[in-house]
């Protein structure tokens, strides 16, 4: 009996209650488990040849459901499987009927858990890639519908111990919220531990003359007091140094919670032991408030990583819970208030003023205007007609709209923003790999530090190893320098997203600091596109530029080709008004228009003489029987930012060269218009490919900004690619980062982003430096007592966190 009580479950570890003991062999070896559950899933995992999980797992007491025994998907499940809740949480991803999700991991505690959820999911068949961050606890899978399913991806990995469900942004606040609200509630725990203590501990600082058996009642008193603080308040950080020991055979590092749980526990021993028999320090006064510090400034760095590394989050954040649905529409108005989680694409919604669209639709009735800041960054109101497009996340300003839902769930534009900015935190850029790889290193350092000062000072002075190797580990702690990088850089991702850049690789910072060279597409990147009236020549004797404007106006009315636009934009700037025409304007398909006896339209038409005037976008004439009025100029658009860009690169020593598809003297003429030395014209995709290929033979690291689907080579072959624009086309052109504005004027604040970035990194290194150069001998020396060395370590850390906080503010 006594044996089977001892007797552990080979899989979840906890132990084996009389009558609950099963046996199964795998691999040869009989193992023991403690229900039907355990054993189907290390089944599952031997069945793969998975089986070294074992070896590297960090404990685990959860006892899985026996259902998971089978093959079959539990019924809770398969809805999943129903087209409407696939096509929530599912989107699609490149050209050959793949779908992508975005799943939410539960009770991953290690890297190991990671290493093995990942394994066993690309060995499905249909599933082409898999990739998890353990920060986030999100796995990206791309798969083919017709070979698996979401169902059966949620299924297989319950099979392996662990859960997970599709990634919505309002499940994942609440997952946030619930994060911060239990770390607080640890922190209030310590907090108050630690004044309780302290002022137990009073008498001793003082000096106050007390009773002995007052100062033992005091003494366990502030012992019962510790124990929820060790237990309760400290009780992650005991978990987290015991998975980084269990690790250390694959890893060979040593996480930062190791030093701080073994001198917690090192302290609140020696504290016991001393209660107990009478005499020396109880250390518990130290221990509450090295707990309390540590855990403020870790909360303090969980607000600033939410912050700043839930780019998803921070999206999704205005999106409403709730929403006006018309469910026999357009019969009725009549509307009801339903969760937006149960509306389904094909529904109708209506969106009053100042509310928030709920969903991607097509607007069907009521033009509107809407604020898109939230997805390009633009302040302007965007004015909507029927048929546009409205978007998830967006604020209606103007009139109550009706629309109909075509996108919702992981299918709309934020959703695949934020799937964009989660792809970002899966590659940690190399300064924050290597930030981490000398924490680690440091760790081991710091525990060999310890015990050797410790050891030393028991030959010398027994009395003062014990305080000596506390104070070692605490004040030395290496959080200060494992934070000095990543909270910076993500800190720089997150302002930058405000700014309406979206970082899609986690090398752009870094690389953004390292350009030497800046190569520039000309249409849709350097120009809009878009053409603007420049100047009106050849004016017949008689006529004024407003009377030349006023009839061709008139005539373009109600035409929709852009140079049309053109014209109808610059009499309204103008505030001059169209003449009104006694006959009607007929369009002559290729040539122009026609009204009586005035003719607009091409000089071929009108048989005149073209003038050509260099970087034109094109001209119109008007004339008449009597012949030419007047000639119209149009010039391409200059994109708004663009001298805010150049002057940031020129102050940089950023050589900026002019690439484009265009004729040579068109792209000739806007290098000189707009300040550029270094121009190419009339390149194709490939040549655009070598132009950069051979600028990085030279040794320069080139920085490409294209528009994201013909510059696709430009883009993938650049050392940094953004793509300007937005949508699916961007994803598929490879590009580092993405910019939703339509000014270029953030990529020169994110320049000067990328810089303070460095600046702060830095100072959060040198910071580290000098604080571990002054506090490891100051401890060593016996010249610091524990809880103050408890105070430096967690102040070191909040200035760090409180430094890269400043990235949010530029």
């Amino acid at each position: 009996m006594n044996n089977s009580i001892k007797l552990t479950c080979y899989h979840c570890l906890s132990a084996i209650l009389p009558g609950e003991l099963i046996e199964a062999e795998l691999g040869g070896v009989q193992h023991q488990f403690c229900c039907p559950g355990c054993m189907a899933i290390a089944q599952t995992i031997h069945g793969e040849g998975l089986e070294v999980f074992y070896a590297r797992r960090a404990q685990s007491s959860d006892k899985p459901a026996a259902y998971l025994a089978g093959n079959e998907i539990p019924e809770r499940l398969k809805p999943y499987d129903d087209p409407s809740l696939r096509g929530r949480f599912t989107r699609p991803y490149g050209d050959v009927g793949e779908l992508e999700t975005t799943l939410r991991l539960e009770k991953i505690r290690c890297a190991a858990c990671v290493w093995l959820c990942e394994q066993h999911l690309r060995r499905l068949i249909g599933v082409k890639d898999v990739q998890i961050n353990y920060v986030t606890q999100k796995v990206i899978v791309h798969f083919l519908p017709e070979q698996t399913s979401l169902a059966r991806l949620l299924f297989e990995i319950e099979r392996i111990g662990y859960e997970a469900w599709p990634f919505e942004p309002s499940l994942s606040l609440d997952r946030a919220k619930r994060e911060r609200r239990q770390l607080l509630t640890r922190l209030g725990v310590a907090l108050l531990g630690m004044m309780q203590v302290m002022m137990y501990a009073w008498p001793t600082y003082v000096g106050a003359d007390i009773t002995p058996e007052f100062e033992v009642l005091l003494g366990w008193t502030s012992w019962a007091l510790t124990v929820p603080v060790m237990v309760y308040s400290a009780g992650p950080i005991f978990q987290a140094a015991w998975r980084s020991i269990q690790t250390f055979k694959q890893t060979r590092m040593l996480g930062m919670d190791v030093p701080i749980a073994l001198a917690l526990g090192l302290a609140f021993i020696a504290g016991t032991i001393n209660l107990i028999k009478g005499f020396g320090q109880s250390y518990f006064d130290s221990i509450t408030m090295f707990v309390a510090f540590i855990l403020a400034a870790r909360y303090v760095e969980l607000l600033a990583r939410q912050d700043a590394q839930g780019g998803a989050e921070a999206l999704a954040k205005q999106l409403p819970a709730t929403c006006d649905r018309l469910p026999h529409y357009p019969a009725s108005q009549d509307f009801e208030i339903v969760p937006v989680v149960n509306c389904n694409p094909g529904e109708v919604l209506r969106v009053s003023p100042g509310e928030v669209v709920p969903a991607d639709g097509v607007l069907i009735e009521n033009v509107s205007a809407l604020d898109e800041s939230l997805l390009t960054g633009e302040a302007k109101p965007v004015e909507k007609k029927i048929g546009d497009r409205v978007y998830a996340g967006t604020h209606n300003i103007l009139n109550p709209l009706i629309m109909r839902i075509d996108a919702v769930g992981q299918s709309t534009r934020i959703a695949g923003i934020a799937s964009l900015l989660d792809q970002a935190l899966l590659a940690k850029p190399v300064m924050v790999s290597l930030a981490e790889k000398w924490a680690a290193y440091f760790v081991a350092f710091l525990l060999l530090s310890a015990f050797i000062s410790s050891a030393i000072w028991l030959y010398f002075d027994p009395s003062q190893a014990w305080t000596v190797l506390v104070s070692v580990l605490v004040a030395s702690c290496p959080c200060a320098l494992s934070l000095a990088v990543p909270t910076a850089m993500a800190a720089a991702q997150g302002a930058v997203t405000k700014l309406g850049v979206l970082i899609v690789r986690g090398h752009v910072m870094e690389g953004l600091v390292k350009a030497s060279d800046l190569v520039l597409d000309k249409t849709g990147t350097l120009t809009m596109g878009q053409p603007e009236l420049q100047e009106i020549i050849n004016l017949r004797q008689g006529y004024s530029r407003e009377d030349a404007l006023a009839l061709a106006a008139a005539m373009e009315a109600g035409q929709r080709h852009p140079l049309a636009l053109s014209i109808l934009r610059a009499i309204e700037l103008e505030n001059s008004n169209p003449v009104l025409l006694s006959n009607p304007v007929t369009n002559e398909m290729g040539k122009g228009l026609s009204c009586g006896s005035y003719r607009l339209g091409s000089a071929v038409w009108l048989r005149l003489e073209r003038n050509t005037h260099d970087g034109q976008y094109g001209q119109v004439h008007l004339a008449d029987e009597h012949g030419l009025i007047a000639s119209f100029i149009f010039l391409d658009t200059p994109r708004v930012g663009l001298q805010h860009l150049l002057r940031a690169a020129q102050a940089r020593n950023i050589t900026v060269h002019l690439v484009s598809g265009d004729d040579s003297a068109t792209v000739a003429w806007w290098a000189n218009h707009v300040g550029i030395q270094h121009y190419r014209g009339a390149c194709t995709p490939e040549d655009k490919y070598e132009y950069i290929e051979r600028l990085q033979k030279e040794g320069r690291f080139v920085w490409a900004i294209g528009d994201g689907v013909n510059d696709a080579p430009l883009l993938a072959r650049a050392n940094i690619s953004i793509a300007v624009g937005a949508g699916a086309p961007l994803a598929a052109a490879g590009a580092d980062a993405i910019l939703t504005a339509s000014s270029l004027e953030p990529l020169a604040k994110t320049l000067a982003l990328a810089d303070k970035a460095q600046v702060i990194i830095k100072e959060n290194l040198l910071w580290a430096l000098v604080y571990n150069l002054l506090a490891i001998p100051a401890a060593m020396l016996g010249l610091v007592n524990p809880w103050i060395a408890g105070i430096g370590m967690s102040l070191s850390s909040l200035a760090v966190t409180l430094n890269a906080w400043r990235l949010r503010k530029a």
